[in-house]
């Protein structure tokens, strides 16, 4: 009933781009068109409209293009999964490209981490400033951590390798079958999160910003979540030290699902990078801060520009 409350608005723009091999990302614009572009990678599950309406208000108060994109398999984007992390770079390149987009800052939620720094990696000279939000580290490789729910994750990946297509549309299915429940699901959700977590799911807002994307993003295909875990429990293609992009870092201390201290060791990891504690916050309290972290890229943005 809260959900109903509140006006989730339509994105300004949303399609889909052809990023080659026949295959298409979805995405959803807001804010701007004329304005600085800044990418905003959902977290593991989510889709294109997982952007706060605090963020979305601010893309329209501050002149800013701010575009969510599905992963593949999940909303508009064809099904497939990544050799590594660093082959989603390749896609953002040509999002951008045939969208217009010179320069760009990047925020990702979770996992939308490794997306986000693949890309801040692969593109330096485009890649303005990137934010992570409790963002997933490797499991494997030299800049490996242990622990956290990516510990099960490599446990389940090569079973997620084999049939993630199918075990992806069966979710789906299961998820239009509770289309009418979803916002009890969400609430049960919630009640099962830390504290901090069931405060956000419990404000108007979030929860309907969350009902939008799951049930706009998932009712046709629900791969991407599969994809992520196995390509996350691969290489991921480049080192952590060797993105040079500023990272400014965002990480609750009482995060369920990524441990605060991976958000330490990957700030430790990366060689132009901040971190910023969020103080008795949990898996999803980055979203909570969105304005201070879209600010925060256009500073950067801004410091970047400066110096040249």
């Amino acid at each position: 009933m809260l959900a109903r409350m509140v006006d989730v608005a339509r994105p300004k723009l949303e399609g889909t781009v052809a990023v080659g091999g026949g295959r298409r990302l979805g995405f959803a614009e807001f804010g701007s068109a004329q304005g600085r572009t800044v990418f905003w990678l959902h977290g593991t599950p989510g889709a294109r409209r997982q952007i706060p309406m605090e963020a979305r208000e601010f893309a329209d108060r501050r002149n800013v293009r701010l575009i969510g994109l599905d992963r593949p398999g999940i909303g508009s984007s064809t099904a497939h999964t990544y050799d590594n992390v660093l082959a989603f770079a390749d896609d953002l390149r040509i999002v951008a490209d045939t969208l217009g987009i010179d320069r760009m800052g990047i925020v990702g939620l979770s996992g939308g981490g490794p997306y986000t720094l693949a890309s801040a990696y692969a593109m330096p000279e485009r890649v303005m400033g990137a934010a992570v939000l409790g963002g997933v580290p490797p499991v494997v490789g030299p800049d490996a951590i242990s622990g956290g729910l990516m510990q099960l994750g490599a446990l389940v990946a090569p079973l997620l390798a084999r049939g993630g297509i199918p075990i992806g549309a069966a979710t789906s299915a299961a998820i239009r079958v509770v289309k009418p429940f979803a916002s009890p699901i969400i609430d049960l959700y919630g009640r099962l999160s830390p504290e901090a977590d069931r405060r956000l799911l419990a404000r108007p807002e979030f929860k309907a910003m969350f009902l939008d994307d799951l049930l706009n993003g998932s009712r046709k295909q629900m791969g991407a979540p599969f994809a992520d875990i196995v390509v996350f429990t691969r290489d991921w293609g480049f080192r952590v030290p060797d993105v040079k992009v500023p990272v400014r870092w965002w990480h609750g201390d009482t995060d369920h699902i990524i441990p605060f201290e991976h958000g330490l060791h990957m700030v430790d990891l990366l060689p132009n990078a901040e971190f910023h504690h969020l103080h008795g916050e949990s898996h999803l309290g980055g979203l909570g801060a969105s304005e201070e972290i879209l600010t925060t890229v256009l500073d950067l943005w801004d410091q970047a520009d400066a110096q040249q």
